[in-house]
């Protein structure tokens, strides 16, 4: 590369979206910087030890951040290449077509995206195909249309799981392979096996994978995209504030902070800011100038509001039978997605969750004492769990937000009550189904080492929101390309354009989005 500070194009973040995007664009030829404030993810025996990743929360950031009250709180972020899809559980949802129209909850309603489902479907395809996802259309009665099957194969049920799915069946549901991420072999039948290591171990919901079986951001996007020459990192750069040129219509310098806390600016025709809807937002917020006096890009007042992260519940059941499951993580059900005939509003999903071990039932059991069986030892528990995951719709508030104080520090506010009712039905639907599906219906225990938090506000792994697209610059920071309104060469990838979140995993959205947004900027580039 001729100039070590002027590119084409300088991707901010690796995750889902960042990452994805440094991939469609490395083909092109054109001079691509990414800028990642992480660092490689060490690959070593934590990596899979439950202790250490749950209970000890090793990998997290230390970082603190704020609610409105003031109160601190440490956040479910983690800064590696790849972002936190080093952590998430790789499974890849499509968004259902109706989440992409206006919906109305029970608490208020989730607003209609600029674009239709048919026009993400084509990048949906791409992208599971792209990130290996096992899966089978046609199972799900509430997906969308699918313009090719996956390309692989659904991971079997083990025995156990596959019981619950028959079990589910019998009483009139339809239970579907969940879509995942995952790098394995095919067996004969044309199934896919549980030969790989993370499946054998059962690594995979919410841990990293130091034999790069997970479909990740960094195994599937970074480290390809740097094959090609005109693809540069630089990791341990954190990106402080954009500046632009005296109109304000341009982003002319990126300036970051690096490892050895020197400053070094950087100089691209396009930036992309990808660092997740909550640091996202605050780049921006910090970007503020005299034309930008609210933020950059922030004429419409909407950037850091909105923000969403899902009502979610991890949760435990206890099995009659032994439980012997080694990977749980196969099955979901959205027959209650959209809402029942006792219940006129949408509920959300249900998917299981990797398998619980005695560590976590230990990390667990200060909270639940008296509630699971007293005489169970903690490994016999284990072997009898169940593991359930909840996930509901969070509604975009304009005072769910995030913003900066006078000395720089991140606060967070959200409303914990928003649009609850949905979950606790699908919750109480769950309860009620237990007795029924060979589990002891009085025993479904909160699970929150999941969600690497002591109180909501900390589970944020999955943001979305805080610069949402639209087609009214009054109303939405970006247009339906993902470019910022205000300036002419500023575009954000990660899941900050969310306009509404749906009640899916939000990680397949970014990566077919990202997928999109680079066609439009490698014909813009052209």
């Amino acid at each position: 590369m001729p100039d070590d500070r002027s590119y084409d194009v300088i991707i901010i973040g690796t995750g889902a979206g960042g990452g994805t995007l440094a991939h469609r664009l490395a083909p092109s030829g054109k001079r691509v910087l990414i800028l990642e404030r992480g660092g490689y993810l060490p690959r070593e025996i934590d990596n899979w030890d439950s202790t250490a990743v749950f209970v000890k929360a090793k990998y997290l950031a230390p970082e603190t951040w704020y609610d409105r009250h003031g109160h601190e709180f440490t956040p479910e972020v983690n800064y590696y290449v790849g972002g936190n899809t080093k952590f998430f559980g790789a499974a890849l949802f499509r968004l259902r077509p109706e989440d992409f129209g206006e919906l109305r909850h029970h608490d208020g309603i989730s607003p209609a995206w600029p674009i239709r489902y048919e026009d993400l479907e084509p990048y949906y395809t791409e992208a599971e195909h792209l990130y290996l996802v096992h899966g089978r259309h046609g199972e799900d009665p509430t997906e969308g249309p699918a313009g090719a099957q996956y390309l692989h194969p659904p991971v079997r049920h083990e025995p156990r799981i596959q019981q619950l799915s028959d079990d589910l069946e019998k009483q009139g549901l339809h239970p579907f392979h969940l879509p995942i991420g995952v790098d394995l072999t095919q067996a004969d039948d044309g199934s896919a096996t549980h030969d790989s290591v993370c499946i054998r171990c059962n690594r995979v919901d919410g841990f990293p994978c130091p034999v790069n079986g997970k479909s990740d951001a960094q195994v599937i996007c970074v480290d390809p995209a740097l094959e090609h020459d005109n693809v540069r990192m630089i990791t341990g750069a954190t990106v402080r504030r954009l500046e632009t040129d005296p109109t304000g219509r341009t982003v002319t310098q990126v300036v970051a902070e690096l490892e050895d806390g020197s400053t070094a600016r950087f100089a691209a025709d396009i930036v992309v800011v990808a660092c997740g809807a909550v640091n996202s937002a605050a780049l921006l917020l910090r970007s503020a100038s005299d034309t930008h006096p609210n933020g950059l890009g922030n004429s419409s007042d909407v950037v850091g509001r909105h923000y969403m992260r899902h009502n979610n519940l991890a949760l435990m059941a206890v099995s009659r039978e032994p439980n012997p499951t080694r990977f749980q993580k196969t099955l979901a059900l959205n027959d209650w997605y959209l809402g029942s005939e006792d219940f006129d509003w949408p509920m959300g999903g249900i998917q299981m969750l990797g398998k619980s071990d005695a560590e976590q039932i230990r990390g667990e059991a200060p909270r639940w004492a008296g509630k699971a069986s007293p005489d169970m030892p903690f490994e016999v528990l284990a072997h009898h769990a169940v593991d359930f995951w909840l996930c509901g719709e969070d509604l975009p508030l304009p005072d769910s937000r995030v913003t900066l104080d006078g000395d720089g520090r991140l606060h967070l506010s959200i409303d914990e009550k928003n649009n609850m009712a949905g979950l606790t039905k699908l919750r109480q639907r769950l309860q009620e189904m237990l007795g029924q599906l060979g589990m002891y219906p009085h025993h479904l225990l909160d699970h929150s080492l999941y969600l690497h938090k002591d109180m909501p506000i900390g589970a944020t792994a999955h943001q979305a929101g805080t610069i949402r697209f639209g087609t009214d610059p009054r109303s939405s920071a970006l247009d339906i390309n993902c470019r910022a309104h205000d300036l002419d060469n500023l575009y954000v990838v990660d899941t900050s354009f969310f306009p509404s979140i749906g009640a899916v995993n939000p990680s397949l959205t970014a990566i077919a989005n990202a997928l999109r947004v680079g066609d439009h900027i490698v014909e813009r580039l052209r």
